[in-house]
């Protein structure tokens, strides 16, 4: 292990322009290398080729302007350590590759941060206090965001009238924690020109009451007749919002994120790279709809750099299991008429996917429910065969409903699986209520995934779910809900380990991105990204991890937060 550390070592002295010279076997003191920072006296967690035995870790890393040049025990790391280089000492505490966030609606979470917060409102009550409390404060034109739960009194879908009478002149449309759902007030419908004779549009459904009036619950495509007069944040709100995002991700480790959102977030990254106001790594998807845009783009300008890449696209299949438009081959228990939404024309989607497929662009594509799984790997083995072998990495954004023969085809097919461990402990308080005992078995399969040779990129789908790996590392060693119900975990044959959790927040989460030859391990050569944990979560109970917390995080060599 010793001469394993100093191999290390001189790997990383040569990287450094000009190189050093380090002999294994002098006791005296060796040239320094140029660094800049220097992390010492804890553990690191280089990543999934870590020994087994923690007690063989290495304890110091070394790092010179954005590259890890040294990685080694203290006293192997310090002999070669510049001076000058800033000395943060670990004091027993555990360093890990910075976080990758492998779905995350980033800019989106930036204005959530500044919106009406109902994800906690246990009740109608609280619900309408905390619209007719922003109501009151003014300050907007519309009150939007929301990330309400109705399972959280009981499954009753909210309606217009309970918040009509608290917001007569500011039109709401508040958003289900899915995204998959909203409601809006009767003032919003009017602007919208929802009435009772508006038709459910093409992957959409206008809830209704007995008499056929909208109830102000619009599922899936029918929140666009509402978005479509929302008047969208300007460029100034959009720069602000990423900011605001930035710092929270800072907050809780994740250094990198694959961004699921549009041309116009695309733009914002891009101003603030140009400004060098980007202090997190981006991977920004756009619509599928704009492949052609998107393909001009890479032909123009490339595919980005380390710090801000595009060329991938962001499809969707159906709907989510929370608002009832996940599709699935057999009914849910809780609505025997209904087997979900096709969110998407297939025959259209099928054409994109292949087109954008052909392009050379990355797929990324939401399917949640067994039908809309099944569907989606056929198309993606249909793009394959008509386009030809290469290096696709197609992924299923969420993928959590899976039949045991999509397990095995998202292995044969190398399909990655892109999902959000925290939403296991969040839906596991009500799904068996909706789809039945026998389809939990293999939702959220982190376990069947792994052991079938499955790839896993792990994210949070904030802001349906907090952006903390923590909270989702947690999730997926335990299972355990939010609602305390299963303390043993849900479904919790598909509970996996602590490194197995944590490979696809950092290397898998970076292959996923195509990120994976800079990022992801903690190895000389490779970019500085490194988070310094509160608690060793390897040796600490499970049910601790979620409380730990991020005290440094370091993007390319500089320390962006530090608590």
């Amino acid at each position: 292990m010793r001469l394993a550390r100093f191999a290390t070592i001189a790997a990383a002295c040569a990287s450094v322009a000009g190189g050093c010279d380090v002999d294994a076997s002098a006791e005296g003191d060796a040239p320094p290398v140029p660094t800049t920072l220097v992390m010492s006296g804890g553990r690191v967690w280089v990543g999934a080729d870590a020994v087994s035995d923690p007690a063989d870790w290495p304890t110091a890393v070394a790092v010179s302007g954005d590259r890890i040049v040294a990685v080694g025990t203290d006293r192997e790391v310090l002999r070669i350590a510049d001076d000058a280089a800033r000395r943060i000492d670990l004091r027993g505490r555990l360093v890990v590759p910075g976080f990758h966030d492998a779905h995350a609606h980033f800019i989106d979470g930036g204005h959530e941060l500044d919106a009406v917060r109902l994800r906690d409102a246990a009740t109608p009550e609280a619900f309408i206090e905390r619209i007719a409390e922003r109501a009151r404060a003014g300050g907007s034109s519309w009150i939007t965001g929301g990330q309400w739960d109705h399972e959280a009194w009981g499954g009753e879908l909210p309606h217009r009238s309970w918040i009509d009478s608290v917001t007569p002149e500011t039109p709401v449309f508040v958003q289900r924690l899915d995204q998959h759902m909203g409601l809006a007030n009767t003032l919003a419908l009017e602007l919208a020109g929802v009435t009772p004779s508006t038709p459910d549009p093409a992957g959409g459904t206008i809830v209704r009451d007995p008499a056929g009036g909208p109830t102000g619950v619009l599922k899936d495509e029918a929140m666009s007749l509402v978005w479509g007069v929302v008047p969208e944040p300007d460029q100034d709100a959009d720069d602000r919002a990423l900011a605001a995002a930035a710092r929270h991700a800072l907050e809780n480790g994740v250094t990198s994120v694959t961004h699921m959102g549009t041309w116009k977030d695309l733009q914002t990254f891009r101003r603030a790279h140009s400004r060098g106001d980007l202090p997190v790594r981006v991977y920004a998807a756009v619509q599928i709809a704009d492949w052609r845009r998107l393909v001009t783009l890479v032909a123009h300008d490339g595919r980005g750099d380390d710090l801000l890449r595009w060329g991938a696209v962001k499809a969707f299949v159906d709907g989510s299991l929370g608002s009832g438009t996940a599709w699935f081959h057999e009914p849910y228990d809780d609505e025997p008429e209904n087997r979900g939404l096709m969110v998407s024309d297939t025959a259209r989607l099928r054409a994109d996917l292949a087109g954008a497929d052909a392009a050379g662009l990355h797929l990324m594509v939401h399917a949640i429910g067994d039908a809309a799984n099944d569907w989606l790997l056929a198309a993606f083995a249909e793009a394959e065969e008509a386009n030809g072998p290469r290096d696709r990495r197609f992924r299923i954004e969420h993928a959590q409903h899976l039949t045991p023969e999509a397990v095995r085809r998202m292995a044969e097919q190398r399909v990655i699986a892109s999902m959000q461990p925290y939403h296991a402990i969040d839906d596991g308080r009500w799904a068996e209520r909706r789809i039945g005992r026998e389809r939990i078995r293999t939702t959220y399969a982190f376990r069947d995934l792994l052991d079938a040779g499955a790839s896993l990129a792990f994210g949070s789908d904030w802001t349906v779910a907090p952006i903390s790996p923590l909270e989702g590392i947690y999730a997926a060693v335990t299972r355990r809900t939010l609602d305390g119900a299963h303390p043993d975990g849900w479904v919790p044959e598909q509970r996996i380990s602590v490194m197995e959790a944590l490979v696809p927040y950092t290397e898998d989460g970076a292959y996923a991105s195509f990120a994976g030859d800079d990022l992801g391990r903690i190895e000389a050569g490779l970019l500085a990204d490194l988070v310094m944990l509160s608690t060793d979560i390897f040796t600490s109970d499970p049910a601790d991890i979620g409380r730990a917390t991020v005290d440094v995080t370091v993007v390319g060599g500089e320390v962006r937060f530090e608590r």
